[in-house]
């Protein structure tokens, strides 16, 4: 008894786990390691008789009361224990408890059920990137697009046969488009499936294929589309055309297109949300005195007053002239932002007039400079 390892450690417990502990761990690692997952795999085989063997023995409360008594030497019937032995699989029932989880039906089902290989299958989605101008963002826009997709073959309407001329079922699979063999071992008869060599796991065989799609039925073609692409939308947005995916199978509805939105930067604008800002330069002397400047707009020339004594980098907020929402009403704002423009190039004549106008005004008009000058004297007294 040297060689086993512990039933425990075998179903990854601690020794004291409860019922439903113990059989949660064998049913999880039944699973992972049943002969029909794994085949041909004499290692997965060996760990599947080794949970098998430690369940036979947990699950038993006799049997699991004499191993947590005495080992291995109390579930070995040659010990002089009476514990009974792992013969037949005693302690859970023979394997149905094992078939019933891969929703088989008794020892000896089919294990994993396929889908049927002839029931309509929806087609696969398709993704597209288009790019767009900030304006056609602003206030929608159509756009022509070219797709390369699978779409159902008109001369057979998507049967993949002949005119005329239908599918026939697979003989050997009946349709199922699997086949089953059967191999015997101690521990019983198992059963696993594969895919059927004769009709490639469709079902039905095409004896006249379509001469249009040569029995796929479908195309590969370059289809032209018209996107309505939504006011307001930005980088990421999707627009979905549905049914103009990849065509479906055994007559099931085709995939959607997802239309993925790129928006080129403008120029003027930067945009956060449906908001969107723009940087305006004005003069020392419209700063200074105040003035009326013309704002763009996304569609109109708006006038706004600015006031005497506005200070660079200020941001005035317009409401309502900002972008729409896709989704919802209402409009984001813009938000003007006046960059102070400082004269370069100056000639004799303009700097003898900017100095002559700063000897005028002195440091009492500048209170921030001013004060700046105060904290300055205070720090190097």
């Amino acid at each position: 008894m040297a060689d086993k390892r512990d039933y425990y450690e075998v179903l990854g417990l601690s020794k004291g786990a409860s019922d439903d502990e113990i059989k949660r761990s064998f049913r999880k690692l039944a699973m992972k390691y049943h002969p029909d997952r794994n085949p041909d795999n004499k290692e997965a085989e060996e760990k599947f008789k080794e949970i098998n063997e430690a369940y036979s023995v947990l699950s038993d409360p006799d049997k699991k009361s004499k191993y947590d008594r005495f080992g291995h030497a109390g579930v070995d019937p040659n010990a002089g224990f009476g514990g009974g032995g792992f013969e037949g699989f005693s302690g859970f029932g023979g394997f149905e408890d094992i078939f019933n989880m891969f929703g088989g039906g008794g020892f000896g089902g089919r294990g994993f059920s396929r889908r049927d290989p002839n029931a309509p299958m929806r087609g696969g989605d398709i993704q597209k990137s288009v790019t767009i101008d900030f304006e056609e963002a602003a206030f929608g826009t159509k756009k022509e697009i070219e797709v390369t997709k699978d779409i159902k073959c008109e001369t057979c309407n998507g049967t993949g046969a002949k005119e005329g001329i239908s599918k026939k079922t697979c003989q050997r699979c009946n349709g199922s488009g699997e086949v089953i063999t059967t191999s015997r071992t101690p521990f019983g008869t198992f059963q696993s499936s594969a895919v059927c060599p004769e009709c490639n796991g469709k079902g039905s065989i095409i004896e006249t294929p379509c001469p249009e799609c040569n029995g796929r039925g479908k195309n590969r073609k370059t289809v032209k589309l018209s996107v309505s692409i939504p006011a307001g939308v930005d980088n990421d947005s999707i627009v979905t055309l549905r049914g103009q995916g990849e065509a479906g199978e055994n007559g099931g509805p085709a995939g959607d297109l997802y239309i993925v939105i790129r928006v080129r930067p403008h120029k003027l604008y930067k945009r956060a949300g449906q908001d969107i800002q723009i940087e305006i330069p004005i003069t020392f002397e419209q700063a200074a005195l105040g003035d009326e400047i013309v704002v763009p707009a996304l569609d109109e020339k708006l006038k706004y007053k600015i006031p005497a004594g506005t200070q660079p980098n200020t941001v005035f907020r317009l409401r309502g002239k900002g972008l729409v929402s896709p989704r919802h009403r209402g409009k984001g704002d813009l938000y003007v932002k006046v960059i102070l423009e400082v004269p370069t190039k100056l000639s004799s004549k303009e700097k003898k007039a900017i100095k002559k106008m700063a000897d005028e005004l002195g440091n009492d008009c500048y209170s921030k400079k001013t004060s700046f000058i105060d904290s300055v004297k205070e720090l190097f007294k």
